[in-house]
């Protein structure tokens, strides 16, 4: 049924792999257990379609959110080139097997990304399959797909906001340790006043940026669980009755202000609860199908209705109201829910009206190049996230965060934030507890990297306990407090070394060789004269390495260094021979160091 082509030998190579795929919906997600990757998986049920395009106009699929599978047979002639498949976008996260062989994996709505195809190859008839996993709106293969020599994949994978410069953002923004706050688990009483008495203990942390998940009353027609979602949200000016009232909501502001940290608050743009106060007041400000009833968000989120921003005076509505949070109850920015499925053309306009009142930070959950442009300061890194587990079980070389980290370089804008976590607060519920996923050494490994890496650290409700709760959002489960408090101790060091060393908050990143490199991960963080290195055994068994210091590069009038590591209180002395500086590291399973430079 699937097509064959016969590659071309005339440099530099490409193949458009656009045109007809077979396709089967895996609405139970059986396919991998089934090895429906394998060539001699039974596909006489799959059927015809065209790539690129949205699943949805495929027949029979038009509301579908799930796993779906693509599979083309390409023939290669003889080829010496290197060669890669490339993927302009897919909806949401793929995983791509050559001769039923995985070749990598992508996370990330939207992103291009491209697969190294050479070590599967072989000459004749090849099997390509992708697994796409789309978790709402649009799904599928719908962009175009090449096969490509190697050699031009950087070329391809540049959007066009590479080398422009990011929306400027305060030094405060730059700075940030985001811990995000759920109320309903935080404490007992889960309530505004109970985070205010513990607000020292943040600041302890180390925290500099609290963000509230949405603090508005919540819908109850069509609601889920016994509380309900907080992203169903039924007044944007009201406040949840659960956590108290404005005047403690405005008390809990000011009292963060006093120890010199910032709050922003989780904005749901997207949709509101189907009971909402806009939906009564302006049912003609949501999406509508054929018939004209008003729809859901998705499928499955039947408990929230669907905003059309093709409406002016939602537009208006909206952005009065974020600037009316800032100006009137002085809160210092806002997380945005599903940021992507709103025009980026109302958050521009929404970001120009509030920079007219005061410097603030804009999150989006989203992770599309463009939201850094004028909008928002910071976008979520659910590329490192997605990959954090294959690398700490061994499936995919430490070298993979290279491949994330520049591909970021070359689709984001100059400066672009990027928020760095090992869970939040729907991977907590929909994954597992990051203890559970990651087990305590990883974790810890896990932790060390995303405080260090370039971009701005998130800590989640209760992971400074490593919290094993899952922390159901539409029911109240509480954090066990008296469980141990190793990990708050250690990012406690990691942000009071983010706060003491600019090099890890706004530093470049210098990666160091070594001579375990699908093992260990190291780099230099460095600014002006500050530098830190980082050295991560992303394995769970123990490895000796040689490191190569890059002496002329970061030291260069100087013969010798000492390296002082912050957990063991030791010092290492690197003495330069040539250009370089050879440093041997012993490293446990998922074992860490951290050095400043004396």
């Amino acid at each position: 049924m699937a097509h064959s082509y016969a590659l071309s030998q005339i440099p530099p190579f490409r193949l458009s792999l656009d045109g007809e795929w077979q396709f089967a919906a895996d609405p139970m997600g059986v396919g991998v257990t089934d090895q429906w990757f394998l060539d001699p998986a039974d596909r006489s049920a799959w059927q015809p379609v065209q790539v690129p395009a949205f699943w949805e106009t495929y027949p029979g699929m038009s509301h579908y959110d799930g796993w779906g599978w693509f599979m083309k047979t390409v023939r290669i002639e003889k080829n010496n080139d290197p060669l890669s498949l490339y993927f302009a976008g897919v909806d949401d996260d793929a995983v791509v097997w050559v001769n039923g062989v995985e070749v990598g994996s992508h996370t990330g709505y939207s992103d291009p990304f491209a697969v190294d195809i050479g070590s599967a190859l072989r000459e004749g008839d090849n099997s390509v399959v992708v697994l796409v996993k789309d978790y709402a709106g649009g799904g599928g293969i719908y962009k175009p797909v090449t096969i490509i020599d190697s050699r031009r994949i950087e070329e391809m994978l540049k959007s066009d906001y590479f080398g422009k410069p990011a929306l400027r953002s305060a030094d405060w923004v730059k700075d940030a340790v985001v811990y995000s706050v759920y109320l309903r688990s935080f404490s007992p009483e889960g309530t505004f006043t109970s985070l205010e008495r513990r607000l020292p203990e943040l600041q302890e942390l180390g925290v500099t940026v609290l963000w509230l998940l949405p603090i508005h009353p919540v819908g109850e027609k069509n609601r889920k669980g016994a509380l309900g979602s907080p992203y169903a949200v039924q007044d944007f000016y009201g406040i949840n009755p659960e956590f108290g009232t404005m005047k403690d909501f405005r008390r809990l502001v000011t009292a963060a202000h006093k120890q010199g940290m910032k709050i922003i608050i989780g904005l749901v743009a997207n949709h509101t609860a189907w009971d909402s106060k806009l939906i009564k007041e302006h049912p003609e400000w949501f999406v509508k199908d054929v018939s004209g009833k008003i729809v859901a968000a998705n499928p499955d989120w039947t408990d929230v209705a669907k905003l059309d921003y093709s409406r002016a005076g939602l537009r208006k509505y909206m952005i009065e109201m974020m600037c009316w949070w800032v100006r009137e109850v002085n809160i210092d920015g806002f997380r945005c829910d599903v940021a992507e499925l709103v025009p980026t053309g109302f958050w521009n306009e929404a970001r120009g009206r509030l920079n007219k009142i005061k410097p603030v930070m804009m999150l989006s959950e989203g992770s599309i190049p463009e939201h850094h442009m004028s909008a928002f300061d910071v976008t979520s890194s659910w590329n490192i996230y997605d990959q954090l587990l294959p690398i700490l079980g061994g499936k995919r070389p430490a070298t993979t965060i290279d491949r994330l980290l520049r591909n970021e370089y070359l689709a984001f804008p100059t400066g672009a934030l990027r928020l760095r976590f090992t869970t939040n607060h729907d991977k907590n519920v929909y994954d597992a507890p990051a203890i559970e996923k990651f087990g305590p050494a990883g974790l810890k490994a896990a932790t060390v990297l995303t405080h260090t890496l370039p971009g701005i650290p998130l800590i989640y409700t209760g992971e400074e306990v490593a919290n094993d709760r899952r922390l159901s959002l539409f029911e109240k489960v509480n954090v066990d407090w008296r469980r141990p408090r190793e990990m708050g101790k250690l990012m406690q060091a990691l942000n009071r070394l983010r706060k003491e060393h600019k090099s890890i908050s706004r530093g470049e990143m210098i990666r160091v060789p070594s001579t375990e490199a699908q093992l260990i991960f190291s780099f230099f963080r460095s600014a002006g004269n500050d530098r830190v290195l980082v050295v991560l055994n992303l394995s769970a068994n123990p490895v000796n390495a040689t490191l190569a210091i890059p002496m002329d590069r970061l030291f260069p009038r100087r013969e010798n260094i000492e390296l002082n590591e912050i957990f063991s209180k030791t010092s290492t002395q690197v003495e330069k021979e040539e250009e370089e500086a050879e440093m041997e590291v012993e490293m446990e399973g998922y074992g860490y160091r951290v050095y400043t430079v004396k």
